[in-house]
C-alpha cells in the first residue's frame, strides 16, 4: 500500500530532522545513502567462510585439532571480510534541507516535527488535548 502525500512529506521530514540532529546516530548504523555493496569482499568472506567450514569438518573427520582449529579461524575471518563495510565506497552526502516553503494549512511557528510532537504529548499529559 502506498504512502499518501502527507505521509510522504512526513517521512521526509522525519529524516531531514535525523540527519539535521543527530548525525552521529546515522553515521554509526550506516545510513548513508548511495552506498553500494562491495561485491567483491562479499564473495571473498563467502569463500573463506566455506573453506573454513571444510577445514572443520576435515579436522573433526581426522581428528587433528590444528586443522579444526585453523578451519574455525578461517570462517571467522571470512564472516567478517563479508559483513565488514569498505571504507574505499565513496558515500553520498546527506539530503540536503530544502528552502523552506510555508504550506496551505500548516503552522509555521518555528520548531521542527520533533518540538511539535514533544508539545503535543506534553498537552495530553497535562489532560489540555
Amino acid at each position: 500500500m502506498p504512502l499518501s502525500e502527507q505521509e510522504q512529506r512526513l517521512l521526509e521530514e522525519m529524516e531531514r530532522n535525523l540527519y539535521r540532529n543527530d548525525a552521529d546516530f546515522v553515521h554509526a548504523v550506516g545510513g548513508v545513502r548511495g552506498r553500494r555493496p562491495n561485491y567483491r569482499s562479499i564473495v571473498l568472506g563467502v569463500l573463506l567462510a566455506v573453506a573454513g567450514a571444510g577445514a572443520l569438518i576435515a579436522g573433526v573427520a581426522s581428528q587433528l585439532l590444528v586443522i579444526g582449529v585453523i578451519g574455525f579461524a578461517l570462517m571467522f575471518a571470512g564472516v567478517l571480510v563479508a559483513i565488514t563495510p569498505s571504507e574505499r565506497g565513496a558515500a553520498a552526502p546527506a539530503p540536503a534541507e530544502p528552502a523552506a516553503t510555508p504550506q496551505r494549512g500548516r503552522r509555521t511557528t518555528g520548531g521542527g516535527f520533533m518540538d511539535r510532537m514533544n508539545d503535543r504529548w506534553d498537552r495530553r499529559q497535562d489532560g489540555r488535548d
